[in-house]
């Protein structure tokens, strides 16, 4: 099936080989391990989201400058993180709608004058039909400031079918190994190559790993990260350390397994 509106192929389905996206590493200052792992040679990478300070903050971060200028150089995509969560039901003729939508422009420009980003991650976006035209206009603004931008829809499920339309990728599953050793694909998205989803997914165990992928095979997402870390009952961020099998991953995904 051809591509729709607003997206850009990059190889072909034949050709597709998984690889990790990364939900975004706490602070390089604070995890400066996990930023300096990200550029060695043959890490199979698709891109590594950037949250400075729920968003780009308010000053360029002399730190996060650095990672991103590394990542950069090695030819790996850069996105800025953007909260896409007060998207849910606005209507951009309101003050607030126009406030939200403006803030959320406001922030990606700072992104790409300060860290020269590749795209953009709209983390919690809305899954729900009435909420798409908010997405599409805010979408088509980021592509404005950006040419060729790389836009990932973070739903973190499933989400009208339509959303695929306005994002080069959909996050259709983000949440414990627990869900997602039980989940299941909607039937629409077998209508598009693999490249076009990513799953996420934590406290998948070691000797649980090699299922993992096979599940992200089977239902047609090439972009994942998969950690060992848990969100703890929600109190703690499971993307933003390293996962302790990060050799046993890199390895097996490097080597290139053919979708």
């Amino acid at each position: 099936m051809p591509y729709l509106t607003g997206t850009t192929p990059t190889t072909s389905s034949t050709d597709l080989r998984t690889g990790l996206g990364v939900p975004g590493y706490a602070h390089p200052l604070l995890a400066p391990t996990e930023w300096g792992g990200l550029t060695r040679p043959g890490t199979p990478l698709h891109w590594v989201a950037l949250n400075v300070a729920d968003g780009p903050g308010t000053l360029p971060d002399p730190h996060c400058l650095e990672a991103a200028g590394r990542l950069r150089n090695a030819g790996i995509r850069v996105l800025g993180s953007l909260d896409a969560a007060p998207l849910d039901r606005i209507h951009l003729g309101t003050p607030y709608g126009a406030r939200v939508y403006g803030d959320l422009v406001s922030k990606a420009q700072r992104y790409l004058d300060w860290y020269r980003v590749d795209g953009f991650l709209l983390d919690r976006c809305p899954t729900d039909g009435t909420s798409l035209p908010e997405v599409q206009r805010t979408v088509g603004a980021l592509r404005a400031l950006r040419d060729k931008a790389h836009i990932v829809l973070g739903h973190g499920a499933h989400p009208h079918p339509r959303y695929v339309e306005c994002g080069d990728q959909l996050v259709t599953f983000s949440g414990p190994w627990s869900d997602y050793r039980w989940s299941q694909v909607a039937e629409w998205t077998a209508d598009y190559p693999p490249d076009r989803f990513c799953h996420f997914v934590h406290g998948v165990p070691l000797g649980h790993l090699d299922e993992a992928l096979r599940i992200a095979r089977w239902q047609g997402a090439a972009t994942i990260w998969f950690t060992d870390h848990t969100d703890r009952g929600g109190r703690a961020d499971p993307w933003e350390t390293m996962p302790g099998y990060w050799d046993e991953i890199v390895s097996r995904i490097g080597t290139g397994v053919s979708e």
